[in-house]
Protein backbone atom coordinates (compact mmCIF):
# COMPACT_ATOMS: atom_id res chain seq x y z
CA UNK A 1 0.00 0.00 0.00
CA UNK A 2 1.51 3.39 -1.18
CA UNK A 3 2.02 5.52 1.83
CA UNK A 4 -0.47 8.55 2.41
CA UNK A 5 -0.41 11.44 4.39
CA UNK A 6 -3.33 11.37 6.60
CA UNK A 7 -4.66 14.08 9.08
CA UNK A 8 -7.19 12.88 11.79
CA UNK A 9 -9.11 15.93 12.98
CA UNK A 10 -11.69 15.63 16.30
CA UNK A 11 -11.91 16.96 19.77
CA UNK A 12 -9.81 14.67 22.00
CA UNK A 13 -7.93 17.45 23.39
CA UNK A 14 -10.67 20.50 23.88
CA UNK A 15 -12.89 17.40 25.62
CA UNK A 16 -9.87 15.18 26.92
CA UNK A 17 -12.34 12.50 28.61
CA UNK A 18 -11.11 9.07 28.22
CA UNK A 19 -14.16 7.45 26.03
CA UNK A 20 -13.65 10.48 23.53
CA UNK A 21 -9.78 10.03 23.75
CA UNK A 22 -10.22 6.66 23.12
CA UNK A 23 -12.40 7.35 20.41
CA UNK A 24 -9.76 9.51 18.67
CA UNK A 25 -6.67 7.10 19.26
CA UNK A 26 -8.40 3.93 17.59
CA UNK A 27 -8.08 6.25 13.95
CA UNK A 28 -4.51 7.52 14.72
CA UNK A 29 -2.90 4.11 15.82
CA UNK A 30 -4.77 1.80 12.72
CA UNK A 31 -3.58 4.84 10.77
CA UNK A 32 0.17 4.42 12.07
CA UNK A 33 -0.42 0.31 11.45
CA UNK A 34 -1.42 0.86 7.94
CA UNK A 35 1.99 2.45 7.18
CA UNK A 36 0.46 5.91 6.39
CA UNK A 37 2.22 9.56 7.80
CA UNK A 38 -0.30 10.26 10.25
CA UNK A 39 -1.14 13.60 12.16
CA UNK A 40 -3.56 15.02 14.66
CA UNK A 41 -4.43 18.46 14.42
CA UNK A 42 -7.97 20.41 16.04
CA UNK A 43 -8.16 23.91 14.48
CA UNK A 44 -11.54 24.94 15.92
CA UNK A 45 -13.32 28.14 17.45
CA UNK A 46 -15.04 25.35 20.53
CA UNK A 47 -13.71 27.05 23.49
CA UNK A 48 -11.94 23.66 25.32
CA UNK A 49 -12.84 22.04 28.43
CA UNK A 50 -10.84 21.06 31.54
CA UNK A 51 -12.02 18.01 33.12
CA UNK A 52 -9.66 18.56 36.42
CA UNK A 53 -11.37 21.99 37.08
CA UNK A 54 -14.66 21.05 35.47
CA UNK A 55 -14.41 24.64 33.33
CA UNK A 56 -14.93 26.02 29.66
CA UNK A 57 -12.57 28.46 28.73
CA UNK A 58 -10.12 30.26 26.53
CA UNK A 59 -7.34 28.32 27.66
CA UNK A 60 -5.26 25.85 26.14
CA UNK A 61 -2.48 24.93 28.25
CA UNK A 62 -4.42 21.60 29.84
CA UNK A 63 -5.48 20.43 26.10
CA UNK A 64 -2.06 21.28 24.71
CA UNK A 65 -0.76 18.90 27.64
CA UNK A 66 -2.70 16.24 27.02
CA UNK A 67 -2.08 15.90 23.22
CA UNK A 68 1.62 15.93 24.23
CA UNK A 69 1.58 13.30 26.68
CA UNK A 70 -1.03 11.11 24.32
CA UNK A 71 1.52 11.42 21.37
CA UNK A 72 4.25 10.17 23.28
CA UNK A 73 2.22 7.43 24.24
CA UNK A 74 0.34 6.55 20.86
CA UNK A 75 3.55 7.35 18.55
CA UNK A 76 2.68 10.87 16.82
CA UNK A 77 5.12 12.94 18.57
CA UNK A 78 5.88 16.08 16.89
CA UNK A 79 2.70 15.73 14.75
CA UNK A 80 -0.19 17.70 16.60
CA UNK A 81 -1.55 20.70 16.10
CA UNK A 82 -4.32 22.92 18.60
CA UNK A 83 -5.23 26.11 17.01
CA UNK A 84 -7.08 28.19 19.11
CA UNK A 85 -9.31 29.81 16.32
CA UNK A 86 -11.37 31.38 19.00
CA UNK A 87 -8.57 34.07 20.13
CA UNK A 88 -6.89 36.69 17.77
CA UNK A 89 -3.89 36.33 15.95
CA UNK A 90 -5.37 32.19 15.82
CA UNK A 91 -2.34 31.10 18.37
CA UNK A 92 -1.03 27.28 18.38
CA UNK A 93 -0.14 24.65 19.98
CA UNK A 94 2.54 21.63 19.31
CA UNK A 95 2.60 22.34 15.46
CA UNK A 96 2.82 26.31 14.26
CA UNK A 97 0.00 27.16 12.04
CA UNK A 98 2.17 27.60 8.84
CA UNK A 99 2.54 24.14 9.32
CA UNK A 100 -0.96 23.29 9.62
CA UNK A 101 -1.54 25.33 6.82
CA UNK A 102 0.62 23.07 4.43
CA UNK A 103 -0.84 20.04 5.95
CA UNK A 104 -4.18 21.33 4.54
CA UNK A 105 -3.01 21.42 1.36
CA UNK A 106 -1.04 18.68 1.18
CA UNK A 107 -2.93 15.48 2.61
CA UNK A 108 -4.03 12.81 1.11
CA UNK A 109 -7.04 12.68 3.40
CA UNK A 110 -8.03 14.54 6.22
CA UNK A 111 -10.89 12.57 8.23
CA UNK A 112 -13.16 14.77 9.75
CA UNK A 113 -14.13 12.08 13.32
CA UNK A 114 -17.44 13.17 14.67
CA UNK A 115 -17.78 15.66 12.02
CA UNK A 116 -16.97 17.94 14.66
CA UNK A 117 -14.38 19.82 12.56
CA UNK A 118 -15.67 23.16 11.30
CA UNK A 119 -14.63 25.11 8.28
CA UNK A 120 -12.46 27.50 8.14
CA UNK A 121 -10.62 29.02 4.94
CA UNK A 122 -7.51 27.59 5.57
CA UNK A 123 -8.93 23.92 5.98
CA UNK A 124 -11.18 24.86 2.48
CA UNK A 125 -8.14 24.39 0.75
CA UNK A 126 -8.56 20.72 1.03
CA UNK A 127 -10.81 18.46 -1.36
CA UNK A 128 -9.85 15.39 0.46
CA UNK A 129 -11.97 15.84 3.72
CA UNK A 130 -14.03 13.01 4.80
CA UNK A 131 -16.47 12.89 6.88
CA UNK A 132 -17.22 10.36 9.72
CA UNK A 133 -20.57 10.59 11.66
CA UNK A 134 -20.84 8.27 15.15
CA UNK A 135 -24.44 9.82 15.68
CA UNK A 136 -26.39 8.95 12.97
CA UNK A 137 -30.64 10.23 12.57
CA UNK A 138 -29.62 14.05 13.26
CA UNK A 139 -27.77 15.15 10.09
CA UNK A 140 -30.19 12.93 8.10
CA UNK A 141 -33.28 14.72 9.35
CA UNK A 142 -32.09 18.19 9.35
CA UNK A 143 -30.78 16.89 5.81
CA UNK A 144 -34.70 15.98 5.17
CA UNK A 145 -35.74 19.58 6.67
CA UNK A 146 -33.65 21.47 3.83
CA UNK A 147 -31.55 23.11 6.46
CA UNK A 148 -29.28 25.19 4.31
CA UNK A 149 -26.62 25.04 6.49
CA UNK A 150 -26.22 21.60 7.08
CA UNK A 151 -26.60 20.28 3.26
CA UNK A 152 -23.69 23.16 2.76
CA UNK A 153 -21.78 21.34 5.55
CA UNK A 154 -22.32 18.00 4.36
CA UNK A 155 -21.57 18.66 0.53
CA UNK A 156 -18.32 20.09 0.77
CA UNK A 157 -17.00 17.03 2.54
CA UNK A 158 -15.23 13.89 -0.17
CA UNK A 159 -17.03 11.82 1.05
CA UNK A 160 -19.64 10.69 3.93
CA UNK A 161 -18.93 7.87 6.35
CA UNK A 162 -21.62 6.65 8.85
CA UNK A 163 -21.84 4.48 11.94
CA UNK A 164 -25.15 4.13 10.95
CA UNK A 165 -25.14 1.17 8.52
CA UNK A 166 -28.65 1.07 7.97
CA UNK A 167 -29.06 4.50 6.62
CA UNK A 168 -29.59 4.87 2.89
CA UNK A 169 -31.10 1.60 3.37
CA UNK A 170 -35.10 0.39 3.48
CA UNK A 171 -34.53 -0.07 6.96
CA UNK A 172 -34.18 3.42 7.59
CA UNK A 173 -37.01 6.10 7.01
CA UNK A 174 -35.39 9.60 6.59
CA UNK A 175 -34.74 10.06 3.13
CA UNK A 176 -31.20 10.95 2.40
CA UNK A 177 -32.02 13.00 -0.67
CA UNK A 178 -28.95 12.57 -3.14
CA UNK A 179 -26.18 12.14 -0.42
CA UNK A 180 -24.20 9.08 -0.50
CA UNK A 181 -23.98 7.85 3.17
CA UNK A 182 -21.12 4.92 3.51
CA UNK A 183 -21.52 2.74 5.96
CA UNK A 184 -18.72 2.51 8.46
CA UNK A 185 -18.29 1.52 12.48
CA UNK A 186 -15.80 2.44 14.88
CA UNK A 187 -12.49 1.35 14.92
CA UNK A 188 -10.78 -0.73 17.24
CA UNK A 189 -7.01 -1.38 17.96
CA UNK A 190 -7.84 -4.82 19.82
CA UNK A 191 -4.36 -5.85 21.14
CA UNK A 192 -4.74 -2.31 23.21
CA UNK A 193 -7.60 -4.03 25.29
CA UNK A 194 -6.39 -7.50 25.16
CA UNK A 195 -5.94 -9.25 28.62
CA UNK A 196 -5.02 -13.00 29.57
CA UNK A 197 -7.36 -12.56 32.69
CA UNK A 198 -10.47 -13.89 33.35
CA UNK A 199 -12.68 -11.57 35.24
CA UNK A 200 -12.69 -12.17 39.04
CA UNK A 201 -15.81 -13.87 40.34
CA UNK A 202 -16.84 -10.34 41.96
CA UNK A 203 -17.14 -8.92 37.91
CA UNK A 204 -20.12 -7.98 36.91
CA UNK A 205 -21.70 -6.36 34.07
CA UNK A 206 -20.83 -2.60 33.67
CA UNK A 207 -21.32 0.40 31.43
CA UNK A 208 -20.03 3.69 31.75
CA UNK A 209 -22.64 6.53 30.38
CA UNK A 210 -23.56 10.23 30.18
CA UNK A 211 -26.65 10.91 31.93
CA UNK A 212 -27.41 14.20 31.16
CA UNK A 213 -27.49 14.81 27.09
CA UNK A 214 -30.77 14.85 26.49
CA UNK A 215 -31.57 18.60 24.82
CA UNK A 216 -27.74 18.65 23.02
CA UNK A 217 -29.02 16.93 19.67
CA UNK A 218 -32.44 16.35 20.38
CA UNK A 219 -34.80 16.79 16.93
CA UNK A 220 -38.69 16.48 15.74
CA UNK A 221 -39.02 14.85 12.85
CA UNK A 222 -42.72 14.60 11.14
CA UNK A 223 -44.41 15.41 14.42
CA UNK A 224 -42.02 13.00 16.74
CA UNK A 225 -39.54 14.01 19.00
CA UNK A 226 -36.32 11.80 18.74
CA UNK A 227 -33.72 12.08 22.22
CA UNK A 228 -29.95 12.16 21.79
CA UNK A 229 -30.20 10.63 25.35
CA UNK A 230 -29.33 6.90 26.65
CA UNK A 231 -30.99 7.49 30.09
CA UNK A 232 -34.98 7.15 29.42
CA UNK A 233 -33.57 3.95 27.45
CA UNK A 234 -32.12 2.86 31.22
CA UNK A 235 -35.19 4.09 32.70
CA UNK A 236 -37.36 1.17 30.41
CA UNK A 237 -35.39 -1.52 31.25
CA UNK A 238 -34.18 -0.61 35.18
CA UNK A 239 -35.30 -3.99 36.28
CA UNK A 240 -33.49 -5.80 33.93
CA UNK A 241 -31.07 -6.67 37.11
CA UNK A 242 -33.83 -7.59 39.70
CA UNK A 243 -35.68 -9.63 36.87
CA UNK A 244 -32.26 -11.29 35.90
CA UNK A 245 -30.68 -11.80 39.29
CA UNK A 246 -27.93 -10.63 38.45
CA UNK A 247 -25.91 -7.32 39.77
CA UNK A 248 -25.14 -4.47 37.24
CA UNK A 249 -23.10 -1.10 37.57
CA UNK A 250 -23.38 2.17 35.46
CA UNK A 251 -20.54 4.38 35.78
CA UNK A 252 -22.64 7.62 35.56
CA UNK A 253 -23.30 10.78 36.80
CA UNK A 254 -27.18 10.70 38.21
CA UNK A 255 -27.51 13.88 40.54
CA UNK A 256 -31.46 13.53 41.21
CA UNK A 257 -31.45 11.63 44.13
CA UNK A 258 -35.29 9.98 43.60
CA UNK A 259 -33.60 8.12 40.56
CA UNK A 260 -30.63 7.19 42.02
CA UNK A 261 -32.63 5.17 44.41
CA UNK A 262 -34.49 3.48 41.94
CA UNK A 263 -32.01 2.11 40.30
CA UNK A 264 -30.82 1.07 43.64
CA UNK A 265 -34.09 -0.53 44.63
CA UNK A 266 -33.55 -2.56 41.63
CA UNK A 267 -30.29 -4.25 41.70
CA UNK A 268 -27.82 -1.88 40.29
CA UNK A 269 -24.43 -0.83 41.69
CA UNK A 270 -23.48 3.58 40.73
CA UNK A 271 -20.04 3.91 40.19
CA UNK A 272 -18.68 7.46 40.57
CA UNK A 273 -17.21 7.93 36.85
CA UNK A 274 -15.13 11.21 37.49
CA UNK A 275 -11.46 9.58 37.95
CA UNK A 276 -11.75 7.54 35.20
CA UNK A 277 -13.19 10.46 32.74
CA UNK A 278 -10.06 12.05 33.09
CA UNK A 279 -7.66 8.75 32.97
CA UNK A 280 -7.78 7.10 30.19
CA UNK A 281 -6.09 3.71 31.40
CA UNK A 282 -8.18 3.62 34.31
CA UNK A 283 -11.23 3.86 32.02
CA UNK A 284 -9.64 1.17 30.04
CA UNK A 285 -9.00 -1.07 32.88
CA UNK A 286 -12.68 -0.54 34.01
CA UNK A 287 -13.69 -2.59 31.01
CA UNK A 288 -10.84 -5.26 31.12
CA UNK A 289 -12.09 -5.70 34.71
CA UNK A 290 -15.91 -6.30 34.24
CA UNK A 291 -17.53 -9.03 33.40
CA UNK A 292 -19.35 -7.46 30.35
CA UNK A 293 -20.98 -4.69 29.47
CA UNK A 294 -25.16 -4.22 29.98
CA UNK A 295 -25.57 -0.98 27.64
CA UNK A 296 -28.77 0.86 26.15
CA UNK A 297 -28.94 3.27 22.69
CA UNK A 298 -29.88 6.53 22.39
CA UNK A 299 -34.10 7.27 21.66
CA UNK A 300 -32.68 8.39 18.19
CA UNK A 301 -30.77 5.46 17.20
CA UNK A 302 -33.12 2.93 17.91
CA UNK A 303 -36.44 4.03 16.91
CA UNK A 304 -34.74 5.44 13.19
CA UNK A 305 -33.45 1.65 13.41
CA UNK A 306 -29.94 3.24 11.79
CA UNK A 307 -27.99 0.09 12.78
CA UNK A 308 -25.80 2.39 14.95
CA UNK A 309 -23.15 -0.04 17.47
CA UNK A 310 -21.59 1.62 20.56
CA UNK A 311 -17.65 2.38 20.25
CA UNK A 312 -17.28 1.48 24.17
CA UNK A 313 -18.86 -1.46 23.47
CA UNK A 314 -16.60 -2.66 20.67
CA UNK A 315 -13.71 -1.99 23.07
CA UNK A 316 -15.36 -4.32 26.14
CA UNK A 317 -15.90 -7.40 22.70
CA UNK A 318 -11.98 -6.74 22.15
CA UNK A 319 -11.43 -7.34 26.02
CA UNK A 320 -13.06 -10.23 25.36
CA UNK A 321 -16.14 -9.22 27.65
CA UNK A 322 -19.59 -10.29 26.21
CA UNK A 323 -21.80 -7.37 25.40
CA UNK A 324 -25.54 -6.84 25.80
CA UNK A 325 -27.20 -4.44 23.87
CA UNK A 326 -30.37 -2.85 22.93
CA UNK A 327 -30.83 -3.25 19.18
CA UNK A 328 -31.13 -0.43 16.95
CA UNK A 329 -30.45 -3.11 13.63
CA UNK A 330 -26.74 -3.81 13.77
CA UNK A 331 -28.01 -7.64 14.26
CA UNK A 332 -28.59 -7.90 10.96
CA UNK A 333 -24.69 -7.47 9.84
CA UNK A 334 -22.59 -9.11 12.94
CA UNK A 335 -24.03 -10.08 16.73
CA UNK A 336 -27.08 -11.71 18.24
CA UNK A 337 -24.71 -14.85 18.46
CA UNK A 338 -22.19 -15.65 20.78
CA UNK A 339 -20.28 -13.05 22.33
CA UNK A 340 -22.49 -10.28 21.32
CA UNK A 341 -26.51 -10.49 22.07
CA UNK A 342 -29.32 -7.77 21.34
CA UNK A 343 -32.61 -7.27 22.89
CA UNK A 344 -35.58 -5.28 22.51
CA UNK A 345 -37.64 -6.89 25.33
CA UNK A 346 -36.67 -7.08 29.35
CA UNK A 347 -37.30 -11.42 28.22
CA UNK A 348 -34.70 -10.67 26.02
CA UNK A 349 -32.10 -9.45 28.48
CA UNK A 350 -32.87 -12.23 31.49
CA UNK A 351 -31.87 -14.66 28.64
CA UNK A 352 -29.12 -12.92 27.19
CA UNK A 353 -27.90 -13.03 31.00
CA UNK A 354 -28.67 -16.94 31.06
CA UNK A 355 -26.81 -17.66 27.65
CA UNK A 356 -23.54 -15.94 28.77
CA UNK A 357 -23.79 -17.43 31.88
CA UNK A 358 -24.24 -20.79 30.87
CA UNK A 359 -20.70 -21.26 28.88
CA UNK A 360 -18.98 -17.46 29.51
CA UNK A 361 -15.61 -18.85 28.35
CA UNK A 362 -17.21 -19.41 24.90
CA UNK A 363 -19.00 -16.01 24.54
CA UNK A 364 -15.61 -14.65 25.98
CA UNK A 365 -13.84 -16.35 23.02
CA UNK A 366 -16.80 -14.98 20.20
CA UNK A 367 -16.46 -11.69 21.86
CA UNK A 368 -13.15 -11.41 20.55
CA UNK A 369 -13.33 -13.25 17.15
CA UNK A 370 -16.14 -10.43 16.81
CA UNK A 371 -14.02 -7.41 17.59
CA UNK A 372 -11.27 -8.62 15.57
CA UNK A 373 -13.45 -9.59 12.18
CA UNK A 374 -15.55 -6.90 12.65
CA UNK A 375 -13.75 -3.40 13.90
CA UNK A 376 -10.13 -4.51 13.92
CA UNK A 377 -8.56 -0.77 13.55
CA UNK A 378 -6.67 -1.36 10.21
CA UNK A 379 -9.18 -3.35 8.45
CA UNK A 380 -12.01 -0.18 9.16
CA UNK A 381 -9.95 1.90 7.95
CA UNK A 382 -8.51 0.88 4.83
CA UNK A 383 -12.08 0.58 3.37
CA UNK A 384 -12.79 4.02 4.18
CA UNK A 385 -9.69 5.16 2.85
CA UNK A 386 -10.53 2.52 -0.54
CA UNK A 387 -14.03 3.55 -0.52
CA UNK A 388 -13.53 7.34 -0.49
CA UNK A 389 -10.80 6.70 -3.39
CA UNK A 390 -7.73 7.55 -1.28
Amino acid sequence: MKRKRTVVMGFMGSMPIAGVIWQHIHYLVGLQRLGHDVYYIEDSARLPYNPETFQINNEFDYTARVLNRLSHEFGFKGRWGFCARYLPGNPTAGLPLKKIRQLYRDADAILNICGAQEFNDDLLVSNRIVYIESDPGVEQIKVDKSTRSTVGYLGRHHALFTFGENVGTKGFPVPTHGFKWLPTRQPVVTDLWKTNHSPSRAAVFTSVANWSTSGLKDITWRGEKYLWSKSREFLRFISAPKKSGETFELATNIEDANTRTKFLRNGWRLHCPLQMSVDYWLYRDYIRRSKGEFTVAKDQYVRLFTGWFSDRSACYLAAGRPVIIQETGFSKIYGSEGGLLSFRSLGEIVDAVKRINSDYAKHSRAARVLAREFFEAKKVLKSILDRAGI
